[in-house]
Order: C-alpha cells, then structure tokens, then sequence
C-alpha cells in the first residue's frame, strides 16, 4: 500500500512540475510517467486520463493553497496586515520557485486557465471555482477592514476582492514573463489605494507593519 501511495504521489509532481513549465497540452502521459520514474500501468492504475489527472493535480495544488490562505488570512492580525501577509507569501512562493526550477513559474491555475479555458470545459469550470473561492476569502477581509474603517465605507467589497484576485494573477503573470519575481512589489499598494479607497492608510501602513 506505501509504494502505490508513492507511485501515485510522484506521478502528481511530476505532472505539477511539467505543467508549471511546459503546459498542459504538449505533455504526453509517457513523459510524465518517465519523470515520475513509474511504469506507465501505473499511470492509468490511479487515473483514467491525462484530464483527470490534470484535474487532481489542481484539486492537490488548492488544498494545499486554501490552507496557507486560510492560515493567513483569518489569523488574528488585523484585517490589512493579513492581505499584505497574502501579497507577501504569494511573491516569496515565486522566488521559491524561481530559485528551485531556475525562472519564475507562475501560477498554476492562471496558466491552466490561459492555455485552456476555451479548449477543456472541466477544467475550466473547476478553476471558475477556484478563483470564486479566493475572492469569497478575500472579500471577507475586505469587509472586516471596511466595517473597522481600514476600507473606505463605500468600497464594494465582492468587485474590491475580484480585482485584487485579478491584480494577483496579472502580476504573477508579468513576473513570469519578465523572470523577476520583484513584480509582485506592488500588490500592497496597489490594493489599498485602487481598491480599498484608502491611499494615505495605505502609506501609513506600508511603514508601521513588521
């Protein structure tokens, strides 16, 4: 029962890995299992087809995400000092990346969405409600930092936190093109004074935060 857990734990990262720098489509369920290092029986002993691989690979990879989010976004801090804290831990998930895979890999749900939102329908859906979810965790914040004056009170809080989850995955992106996690520096200022309606706040907040 180990070594079959093992087998299927390595054909999801490689398959996460490949993904993340090569796409989806252009990968062949060979490729995968020569670099998870497993015979490709065993490939269709845990997965039906390269989609529903693709599909768990994605459902691992939110877990995983909506659990760091979760920790970061409904501690104790208040609730500015938890979107910095999400801004901060998505650019350092970047240069992790970068350092590990040798550039910038960006995200992966952005990059599935961008390669095949017009192509796999149940891919698409399911990265639909993904992002739903991240701008359900983030509108909660905004809420909180509206209704405690950290928010201007006319900021509508769900089209607030669809921008800034749109600002994320933009910057992710340009950091992938441009190799330079440094991109997603802006995030914090960006969200506050565009979004939140509060500039000086933001300023004021940018230098008083540890």
């Amino acid at each position: 029962m180990g070594r079959t857990s093992d087998a299927r734990n390595k054909i999801l990262e490689a398959a996460r890995t490949l993904i993340e720098q090569r796409g989806y489509s252009a990968l062949g369920v060979a490729e995968i299992c020569a670099a998870a290092g497993v015979p490709k029986g065993s490939f269709y002993h845990f997965f039906a087809s390269k989609q529903a691989l693709a599909l768990t690979v994605i459902d691992e990879h939110w877990a995983a995400q909506r659990q760091q989010w979760s920790e970061l976004l409904g501690s104790g801090r208040p609730p500015l000092e938890r979107l910095r804290d999400l801004f901060a831990a998505t650019e350092d998930f970047q240069r992790a990346g970068r350092q590990q895979a040798g550039l910038v890999v960006g995200c992966l749900f952005g990059n599935l969405a961008a390669e095949l939102s017009n192509q796999v329908p149940e891919i698409r859906d399911r990265l639909q409600e993904i992002f739903e979810a991240q701008i359900d965790m983030i509108e909660k914040v905004v809420v909180e930092a509206r209704d405690t004056g950290q928010a201007a009170p006319a900021v509508d809080a769900r089209e607030a936190a669809r921008s800034i989850v749109a600002q994320i995955e933009g910057r992710v992106l340009l950091a992938k093109l441009l190799d330079d996690p440094a991109q997603l520096g802006t995030l914090w200022q960006n969200s506050v004074s565009n979004y939140l309606g509060m500039p000086n706040a933001g300023r004021a907040s940018l230098t008083s935060v540890d």
